[in-house]
Parts: structure tokens; C-alpha cells; sequence
């Protein structure tokens, strides 16, 4: 007897979330010897993230933050790398939690599909009933009322009495009399 089903699809979110972080650490690795992705995918990101990061302390200081000096190209790109790759593992698991999301709601709608069907098909059997219950009744109308019944019973018992004899023998079937000719 199987006590519940195999959690096949958290496995499957697991899975996709551990590969997600060796993933990630490639594209790193990646981002950080390519010039292209070094210039137009890591090295912007990283350099907002410092300049907001420099002002927000730097007003939670007290200080005026007018201009933000950029970081060097190294620390940058290793900033810009270190975002992508948090950027990438952040995605999957949002991903996993959005298809959990919509194979509990897939899921929630089938039951109360199968709820609903369950329910119309008695509705339906009580209608079917009911539709028989009527039949019947009809038939019972028209059948003749009990008290008829009781009123027919008591009219042969009257019959049967009148032709008994009080002794409680039936009557003799009438002689024949004998004819003068014979």
C-alpha cells in the first residue's frame, strides 16, 4: 500500500537548483575571460551596484555623496561576476517556486473539477430518483385506494356469510326433485 506519492517534482527542483550553482560558478569563470561578456554583461551591473551601495552608506553616514569614484576593471568584473552567477541561482529557485506554485493550483483545480462532476452526477441520481418517486406515486393514484380494498374485503365476507349457514357448513347444492314421470 503506497502511503503517498514519491515527491518526484521537489526532487526535480532540488536537482535544478544544485545544478544551478556549479552553473552559475562556470559562467563566472566565463564572464571573467571573455571581453565581451567582461564589458557589456558584468561591468555595468557591478558598477550600479557600487555606485548605489556607495551612496546609500554614504548618506546613512551623514555625508554628501556627490560623485562615486568606479571601481578598477578587476574588481569589477569579479562584482559583476559574483552578481551574475547570484543573479543566475536566484532565477532558478525563483523558477522552481513559480512551477511549485503552478502544480499546486493545477492540482487544486483538478479536485475541484473531480468535485464537481461528483457533484453534478448525484444531483443528477437525485433528479433520476426523484423522476422515479413520481412515476410511482402516479401509479399508486391510480391504482384503486386502500380503503376500496378494505370496502371489497368486508362486501365478500358479507357474501360469504349470507351463504353460510349458521352452523357454519356451507349450504347443500339444492336436490334435484324427483320427477313423476320417472
Amino acid at each position: 500500500m503506497v502511503v503517498g506519492a514519491f515527491p518526484m517534482a521537489k526532487l526535480l527542483y532540488l536537482g535544478i537548483r544544485q545544478v544551478s550553482k556549479p552553473l552559475a560558478n562556470r559562467i563566472k569563470e566565463a564572464a571573467r575571460r571573455s571581453e565581451f561578456f567582461k564589458t557589456y554583461v558584468c561591468l555595468p551591473p557591478a558598477q550600479l551596484y557600487h555606485w548605489v551601495e556607495m551612496r546609500t552608506k554614504m548618506r546613512m553616514m551623514g555625508f554628501k555623496a556627490e560623485a562615486v569614484e568606479p571601481l578598477n576593471e578587476a574588481a569589477a568584473t569579479h562584482l559583476g561576476a559574483e552578481l551574475l552567477g547570484e543573479a543566475i541561482i536566484f532565477v532558478a529557485a525563483g523558477s522552481c517556486l513559480v512551477l511549485e506554485y503552478w502544480r499546486q493550483k493545477e492540482q487544486q483545480r483538478r479536485m475541484e473539477t473531480e468535485k464537481r462532476v461528483a457533484w453534478d452526477s448525484m444531483r443528477d441520481e437525485v433528479d433520476h430518483l426523484e423522476l422515479a418517486v413520481q412515476a410511482l406515486q402516479t401509479q399508486m393514484q391510480a391504482v384503486a385506494p386502500l380503503s376500496a380494498l378494505v370496502e371489497l374485503q368486508a362486501q365478500i365476507q358479507e357474501v360469504r356469510a349470507q351463504l353460510c349457514v349458521p352452523g357454519g357448513d356451507a349450504p347443500s347444492a339444492p336436490q334435484a326433485e324427483p320427477r313423476p314421470d320417472q
